[in-house]
């Protein structure tokens, strides 16, 4: 369920880019940020920082 929400989001930010304007971008890649962040707690996933 959180996957598909998480490219659900993906998706419609990647169109803003297009067509909104940097504001509304700007919320969306936090939003989507937020979600892959709870997917990662969720699942005990901790991301390679290099």
């Amino acid at each position: 369920m959180l996957i598909n929400q998480i490219c659900i989001l993906r998706d419609k930010l990647n169109k803003s880019i297009l067509t909104e304007d940097y504001k509304s971008t700007y919320e969306l890649s936090i939003e989507l940020d937020e979600l892959i962040a709870k997917y990662y707690k969720e699942n005990n996933i901790v991301p390679k920082i290099d």
